[in-house]
């Protein structure tokens, strides 16, 4: 199985990406959520991987970070959500927001997702009920507690309603030896300027 892939981005079609890694290229299908954030043709990256092997094709999915691949892998065990479906889900909602999303019940809002309709949206918040926490936290292994002052900053700024984008270009910005306290106030004003 492949699990991660690092090297050079060679060609970006929505949403699919061509990763050339160790001279082999690797056609990837990417959630839009990773791809906005992939570096320009010719960068390098590293992308967590997911194979589905079919029948008549072998599928290879990329995610920026675990906590989407596993979401991701999370998403295709429902009954009649694929691939596809679960790329759409993560390409309209982040992993907090469908974390927040599933912890309130919120079917109308997954109903929103193209190809999903109600009773999918109704099956995602029954099958998944149990393994999502608020706060970003999954149970059962899908996501490891935040582990640096960096997530709880993260964790912060979302929970205030900035966007996953802005909150984590805020957190990059933060020295590495910051508290809790000092990191949020000094994100709040690095916002408050852009």
């Amino acid at each position: 199985m492949i699990g991660l892939l690092q090297g050079t981005v060679l060609e970006k079609t929505p949403p699919a990406v061509l990763l050339l890694a160790g001279q082999v290229g690797y056609e990837l299908d990417v959630p839009m959520s990773t791809f906005y954030d992939l570096p320009p043709t010719g960068g390098e990256v590293r992308l967590f991987t997911h194979l589905v092997v079919r029948e008549d094709a072998q599928q290879l999915y990329g995610f920026l970070t675990r906590a989407e691949r596993d979401a991701f892998r999370q998403l295709v065990k429902v009954s009649g959500v694929g691939p596809k479906l679960a790329l759409a889900v993560l390409s309209g909602l982040s992993v907090n927001e469908l974390t927040l999303v599933i912890a309130n019940g919120d079917a109308a809002r997954l109903a929103k997702t193209p190809g999903i309709g109600k009773k999918t949206a109704e099956r995602l918040l029954l099958e998944l009920g149990g393994k999502f926490n608020p706060g970003g936290v999954a149970v059962g292994g899908l996501f490891a507690p935040p582990a640096s002052t960096g997530d709880d900053v993260l964790q912060a700024l979302l929970a205030l309603g900035y966007s996953e984008k802005e909150a984590a270009l805020a957190v990059k910005a933060l020295p590495t030896d910051c508290k809790v306290e000092d990191g949020i106030r000094l994100a709040l004003k690095q916002l408050a300027k852009g």
